[in-house]
């Protein structure tokens, strides 16, 4: 039952979405707006593996695992222009109802062009999926709640990457955004 939770949180995340983002930048107090628009399809197992293999992980049976390309286009409010497409896997490795949590796999990250295991939870109560990514300088905290199968919340919390296991205490950047489904 839980697991069948999280697949249907994935199936209403694929088609053709738009997003409307701000972003506060806490260490220069600037403030910017985005339009982004984005496409979520099925992965291959094919390409499954090859996330998999990308971050030098295995898996006895790829094709059950929920698995995504994602491509957007972003466009800020002073013209700049961000285009990205990427493979993403999410790997299953501990069910304590409410919550699901695992590793988060993609085949190239946001803020590090490369291969990429992160963190995520997913709520089965509220429909919130938070991923969690360490990066070099930052931890990204990205929260995706579906509110129904047309409408996400988006939430980035990007924190000062603090030095060996302190807290995440400074808040570099927050994001949120309105997500909605056009087909």
């Amino acid at each position: 039952m839980s697991i069948s939770q999280l697949q249907h949180f994935f199936d209403c995340c694929v088609g053709t979405w738009t997003t409307e983002r701000t972003y506060h930048y806490l260490n220069h107090q600037e403030v910017e707006r985005s339009h982004t628009e984005f496409v979520i399809n099925p992965l291959e197992t094919a390409n499954k593996i090859k996330v998999l293999e990308d971050n030098r992980l295995s898996h006895a049976e790829p094709e059950g695992l929920p698995g995504y390309q994602l491509a957007f286009n972003t466009v800020s409010e002073t013209g700049e222009r961000v285009s990205q497409d990427l493979n993403i896997l999410f790997v299953p490795r501990k069910i304590e109802l409410p919550f699901i949590e695992g590793d988060y796999l993609r085949d190239r990250a946001y803020e590090e062009a490369r291969a990429m295991v992160a963190y995520f939870r997913f709520d089965t109560r509220t429909r919130e999926l938070l991923m969690t990514t360490t990066y070099t300088r930052v931890v990204s905290v990205d929260s995706i709640t579906l509110i129904n199968p047309n409408l996400r919340i988006r939430r980035i919390l990007n924190y000062q990457r603090p030095l060996d296991n302190e807290p995440l205490d400074t808040v570099l950047l927050a994001g949120f955004g309105v997500e909605q489904k056009r087909g």
